[in-house]
């Protein structure tokens, strides 16, 4: 690899990094905001038990550090730039999501959030797919959380 292209792979992963981290932080931060709150809400009957949040957040991570990183260091500009975009869409997307349903409690546009960070992140699958087949493969649990969590968004939303 060029030395033009080993700074491009360490740009993209501090990139990856640093959003996979702001994400967990920020995210953590308002989900445990007002859990009286969230706690009082009727809950859509398809919601998973507490514990399979604690399981699939995790995963969900250290899958998009394990992916992003992998691209980043493996894959040309051309292919990680555009990954760690829609890593930084999506993100961005699921965030504001989390701080509308949990802060201001505006469950619409909440769910209406999550569902373009949906959206994103399949999109994300499929770029890592393209890159490094395995690394899709990694991300389909994290679009199919965001999938779940936009229907239980929706959920919330009409009865709220």
């Amino acid at each position: 690899m060029s030395e033009d292209g080993v700074g491009a792979a360490g740009f993209v992963a501090a990139g990856v990094v640093s959003t996979v981290v702001a994400y967990a932080g920020l995210a953590t931060r308002w989900v445990s905001s007002d859990p009286g709150w969230y706690a009082a809400l009727p809950k859509p009957a398809w919601q998973p038990p507490d514990w399979v949040f604690g399981v699939a957040w995790p995963y969900n991570f250290a899958a998009l550090l394990l992916a992003g990183v992998a691209i980043s260091l493996n894959q040309p500009a051309r292919t990680s730039l555009p990954w760690l975009a829609l890593l930084v869409a999506s993100s961005a997307c699921a965030l504001t999501w989390a701080y509308l349903f949990y802060v201001p409690h505006r469950l619409g546009p909440a769910a209406a959030w999550l569902a373009v960070g949906a959206l994103l992140a399949w999109a994300l699958a499929v770029v890592a797919w393209r890159a490094m087949p395995w690394t899709g493969l990694v991300l389909v649990p994290y679009a199919i959380w965001l999938s779940v969590a936009t229907s239980l968004a929706v959920g919330f939303a009409r009865n709220p």
